[in-house]
């Protein structure tokens, strides 16, 4: 069984238009301070909530 993860940059979930999802899930707020490289690392199930990967 493989284990997935995705990872997304804060840049790459602004342009998918998915950052506030991204935000809610890490607990990153509007006044963190974050780099647009800036990476986070989603499981397989998240990535699929997000529509980032297809079933």
């Amino acid at each position: 069984m493989s284990i997935i993860k995705v990872i997304i940059t804060q840049k790459e979930a602004m342009e998918r238009h998915i950052w506030d999802e991204i935000m809610l899930m890490f607990g990153v707020s509007k006044e963190d301070e974050l780099w647009e490289n800036e990476e986070f690392i989603l499981t397989e199930e998240q990535a699929r909530k997000l529509d980032l990967l297809k079933s």
